[in-house]
């Protein structure tokens, strides 16, 4: 099977077309899953503690249309945890934003938005990640990547696969939002290739 895994959308309805046309056209059987921020949230997160709002204007962009996008599953980004943290309404987006999962295992395998793994240095990076697969996709920094066994590959090249078979791999999705990147998953071949809309 072939998956299609993607984040880092942040209420970008433009790139998420461009991105789902993409995978539409160079892998039409894969199943979509996301790694979180498919939201933009608006208020800072140092003032999450200041006060509640009663509607999704006031805390998030949301372009029309951009919900009924959203046919896919989705781990919860720090986006959605501060939306869901300031936020106090009965509109039934909140029960989606409540219902995302912070893990989907898919087999052997494991998608997670990565804000929860310990992040910082120049350039800011990660630094310690816990995982309990072998093989592991996030999101987070918009920066595509491939950490195999602790070493971390300085180039990604696109369109190539990557063997993923053995060892422990951590693959960085890179960010739907201005870079229009995703990746495709074969859990057949073992592979993993990295894409950008053209």
């Amino acid at each position: 099977m072939q998956y299609a895994i993607f984040g880092d959308v942040h209420s970008s309805k433009a790139d998420l077309e461009d991105v789902l046309s993409d995978i539409k056209e160079r892998a039409p059987e894969a199943v979509l899953i996301s790694t979180g921020d498919l939201f933009e949230c608006t208020i800072s997160k140092r003032f999450v503690n200041e006060r509640t709002y009663s509607s999704f204007d006031e805390v998030m962009i949301l372009p029309e249309g951009f919900v009924e996008l959203l046919t896919f599953p989705s781990v919860k980004g720090n986006q959605e945890e501060r939306i869901l943290l300031i936020t106090e309404t009965d509109d039934p987006l909140l029960g989606m934003l409540s219902a995302m999962p912070e893990r989907i295992e898919l087999g052997e395998v494991e998608v997670i938005h990565g804000h929860q793994w310990k992040w910082g240095g120049e350039p800011w990076s990660l630094i310690e990640a816990e995982v309990s697969k072998n093989l592991t996709f996030y999101g987070h920094s918009h920066r595509s990547g491939m950490l195999r066994n602790g070493i971390e590959n300085e180039t990604i090249l696109f369109d190539q696969p990557y063997d993923v078979k053995d060892g422990q791999t951590l693959i960085n999705v890179g960010a739907v939002v201005f870079d229009k990147e995703w990746v495709l998953y074969d859990d057949m071949q073992d592979t993993v290739t990295f894409m950008k809309v053209k």
